[in-house]
């Protein structure tokens, strides 16, 4: 791992951290790439049941660096490389939206452009009160990415979705908690011990549960109420019979904490 991002696993909780504080955490492709490694490192690493993504310094995430990305000598490179990765989503994205364990985003600063989808690709929003969010895409005559295109009107709605997008404006943690955009708003030093709290309580939960339900939720978005029926009874068929649900049983039985194995 080099020094543009961090990444660190205890007791179960995977924090990435955006490590260029003097660029307000801007996303070269250097950046993209570590990114979209780390996550898909996460999701298929066992000792991993929850990820926190955050950024180091006064933001959490500007978006691209338009100097390297959309300025630089190799932009026409960041063309062909779009082109050739369409239809399906850019990279990151994709790593992001194809992980079965749950995402915090801990929001310590601004979160723009990219940096905003990013938070967006995320289950959960937590803001610290120095958080801002701007769909920043139209400003620089651009669409957004997944998270703001797709993601977006399912947490917010279509029509403020839309104003989002369509007006650039840059909205604060209070007005993003406001339209539902982040779970809550925690005083700046608060921001990664209230994430952390909240990730341990989810990596208690059985592994294997959690990534069920995780899946169900992604097929709620487009799955019929038969689809997600027929996907609830197969999904149940198979829990019943592991040992985190039996676990899970016998401890409430007993009345004591369960330990969950993921098996």
């Amino acid at each position: 791992m080099s020094e543009i991002l961090r990444y660190e696993v205890q007791d179960y909780i995977g924090t990435i951290t955006l490590n260029r504080p003097e660029a307000m955490n801007a996303l070269t492709r250097e950046l993209y790439a570590e990114l979209e490694q780390t996550v898909r490192n996460a999701h298929s690493d066992p000792e991993v049941r929850c990820l926190i993504i955050t950024g180091e310094g006064r933001a959490f995430c500007s978006g691209d660096d338009v100097k390297q990305i959309m300025l630089g000598e190799k932009r026409d490179e960041t063309v062909t490389r779009l082109r050739e990765i369409k239809p399906k989503p850019t990279p990151a994205a994709a790593a992001l939206l194809e992980c079965d364990k749950p995402i915090i985003a801990a929001v310590n600063g601004p979160a723009v452009g990219w940096g905003m989808d990013l938070t967006l690709f995320c289950d959960i929003r937590i803001a610290s009160e120095r958080a801002k969010f701007g769909e920043l895409f139209i400003k620089r005559g651009l669409v957004a990415d997944l998270g703001g295109l797709w993601r977006l009107p399912t947490i917010v709605g279509p029509s403020k979705a839309a104003e989002l997008l369509f007006t650039g404006d840059v909205i604060d943690a209070y007005e993003a908690e406001r339209i539902g955009l982040v779970s809550k708003v925690v005083p700046h030093e608060e921001l990664m011990p209230a994430a952390r709290e909240l990730a341990k309580k989810i990596a208690a939960n059985p592994p294997i549960a959690m990534r069920y339900m995780k899946e169900g939720l992604r097929m709620a978005r487009h799955a019929t109420m038969a689809e997600m029926g027929a996907y609830i009874g197969s999904s149940l068929a198979y829990l019943f019979t592991t040992e985190d649900h039996r676990e899970g049983a016998l401890a409430f039985v007993e009345k004591r904490d369960p330990v969950f194995k993921g098996r």
